[in-house]
C-alpha cells in the first residue's frame, strides 16, 4: 500500500487529506523504484528518465565502493559521464557545496551515490544551477531524500537551504542492509521523531493559528507501527523491514515537499541537534544525523509529556536578549540566531495574549496532543532493541555541553516549540530531561 501511495503522489493523483475531497498532492519526484536489488538495472532506471547527459556521478570512498562503481560502469553505457570524487566523510556546507557547483558547471544532471550529506549537496547544487538530479542511496540513514530543502552549514549555522528533490530515487534493498549498522540506526532515529515533530508544529498551530498539515503524517501512518514493533529486523539484515524503513524515508522526505518545508520532520528535536552540530567541542567524536535525533527525540518526547500532564503553563515575555545571544552563539552566527530568534521572542502584550489562549484552550490542547504522542519510554524501547542510541553518552557528549544544547537549541531558528513553551513558562529543567 505505501509504494501505491508513493506511486500516487508521482501521478498526481492522492487525494489530500487536508483536502475538500477533490484536490490532489503531487510532488516533482518522477521515479522511486526499491527493490531487493538492482544490479543490472541502474543504467535502465536512469534512461527511463531522459535526463540531459553529460551525467555528473557524484561520490565519496565509501559510497563508490558500496555502489558509486557500478554506477558509473552502468552509466558510461549510455552517456560521457563526469566523475566527481568527494573527499572521505565530505562535510554539507556551503564551500563543499560551492566547490561542487564549480565541478559539474558542464554536466546536464547530477546523479548522487550516497545518502544524507551527498544527497543534500547534489540537491542544493542542482537547484543552483536550474538542472535536474536522481539519487542512488547507499544507506537508510536519513529521511531527506525526497525533500525540497538541503541542510547546509553556511558560516557555522545550520540553516534549511531551498533545493530541487531528486527526480529519481533508486534504492537497492541488498545495499541498504549492507550498510554500516550505525546508518541504519540513524534512518531510525530520523523516523521516530515523526511524533515529537507532529506535537511541536500541531502545538504552534493551535496556540498561534499558523500552518499545519495532518497529510505528511497520514502518509507515515501504515509503515509506522510495523516499523517500531520490530526494529530489530532493521538491524539483522531482514530485507522486508528494511523496505518498510526505505519507504518511510522516502514519504516523510515527500511530506516535506508538500508542505514546503521541513516543518513535519524538524521540531525541537531538530533544533537540539542543530545546536550540537554548530557548538560542539572541538574534540568531538562526531555522531551521525539520525543517532542526535534518536537521542533528542527523546529529551523531547520527555518534555512534551511533562508539559502535558500540568495545568497550562503560564508564560512571561522573554528574558533572552541579543547581547545574550551574541555572547552565547559568538557574533556571526549569534547574529543569524538573532534574526530568527527574535521573531518569536515574547514581549508584554504577546506574552498577555498566549496566557489568555492557554487557559481558555488547554484542555482541548492536550487531548489533541496526547492523542499523537509516542511515549518516551516506548521510543527508548524500541532504539534501544534496534542498538540505536538514546542517551548523550550515547553519542559523545558530556552533560554540561547537552544541558546547554537543551537550554539554547531554541535560539537557533524561528520554530515554535515545546522548547520555547517550557522556557517562557520557567519550566524548563534540562538536566531533569537526561
Amino acid at each position: 500500500m505505501s509504494m501505491d501511495t508513493i506511486k500516487r503522489l508521482i501521478d498526481g493523483t492522492f487525494i489530500d487529506p487536508d483536502g475538500d475531497g477533490e484536490r490532489t498532492l503531487s510532488v516533482p519526484t518522477r521515479s522511486v523504484i526499491i527493490a531487493n536489488s538492482l544490479k543490472g538495472d541502474e543504467a535502465a532506471v536512469v534512461r527511463a528518465l531522459n535526463f540531459k547527459p553529460p551525467f555528473a556521478v557524484v561520490s565519496d570512498p565509501d559510497t563508490h565502493a558500496a555502489m558509486g562503481a557500478r554506477v558509473e560502469r552502468a552509466l558510461e553505457s549510455i552517456t560521457p559521464i563526469i566523475k566527481v570524487r568527494l573527499g572521505k566523510n565530505p562535510h554539507a556546507d556551503i564551500e563543499t557545496a560551492e566547490r561542487l557547483v564549480g565541478e559539474t558547471q558542464m554536466a546536464g544532471t547530477l546523479i548522487a551515490v550516497g545518502s544524507g550529506t551527498i544527497n543534500d549537496l547534489c540537491k542544493y547544487a542542482a537547484a543552483r544551477q536550474g538542472k535536474p538530479c536522481a539519487v542512488f542511496a547507499t544507506a537508510p540513514s536519513m529521511n531527506g531524500y525526497t525533500s525540497i530543502n538541503a541542510a547546509i552549514t553556511e558560516h557555522g549555522h545550520k540553516k534549511s537551504l531551498a533545493a530541487v528533490a531528486p527526480e529519481g530515487v533508486f534504492m537497492d534493498l541488498e545495499v541498504l542492509a549492507a550498510a554500516p549498522k550505525r546508518m541504519i540506526q540513524s534512518g531510525l532515529g530520523d523516523s521516530v521523531c515523526r511524533a515529537t515533530a507532529q506535537v511541536d508544529w500541531l502545538l504552534a498551530h493551535l496556540l498561534f493559528a499558523g500552518e499545519y498539515r495532518e497529510a505528511p503524517f497520514k502518509l507515515l501512518a501504515e509503515d509506522e507501527k510495523a516499523l517500531l514493533n520490530e526494529p530489530e529486523a532493521l538491524v539483522s539484515g531482514d530485507l522486508e523491514a528494511m523496505g518498510r524503513l526505505a519507504r518511510t524515508l522516502i514519504l516523510s522526505g515527500m511530506g516535506m515537499t508538500v508542505c514546503g518545508g521541513s516543518y513535519p520532520a524538524s521540531q525541537g528535536e531538530h533544533l537540539i541537534s542543530h545546536y550540537i552540530e554548530m557548538m560542539h567541542p572541538a574534540d568531538w567524536h562526531e555522531a551521525f544525523h539520525g543517532e542526535q535525533i534518536a537521542v533528542t527525540t527523546c529529551v523531547m518526547a520527555r518534555l512534551q509529556e511533562r508539559l502535558l500532564q500540568g495545568p497550562p503553563p503560564r508564560v512571561s515575555p522573554t528574558t533572552v536578549t541579543k547581547q545574550s545571544v551574541l555572547s552565547h552563539f559568538g557574533e556571526e552566527i549569534g547574529l543569524a540566531c538573532w534574526d530568527e530568534f527574535d521573531k518569536k521572542r515574547l514581549n508584554d502584550r504577546t506574552a498577555e495574549q498566549l496566557n489568555a489562549r492557554l487557559e481558555q484552550a488547554w484542555p482541548a490542547i492536550k487531548e489533541k496532543l496526547l492523542a499523537i504522542i509516542i511515549p518516551s519510554q516506548t521510543l527508548v524501547s524500541v532504539l534501544r532493541r534496534a542498538g540505536a542510541p538514546v542517551d548523550f553518552r550515547d553519542i559523545n557528549l558530556d552533560e554540561e555541553f547537552f544541558v546547554d544544547a537543551i537550554k539554547h537549541a531554541r535560539e537557533i531558528r524561528n520554530r515554535y516549540t515545546f522548547l520555547d513553551l517550557a522556557s517562557d513558562a520557567g519550566m524548563m529543567n534540562p538536566k531533569s530531561l537526561l
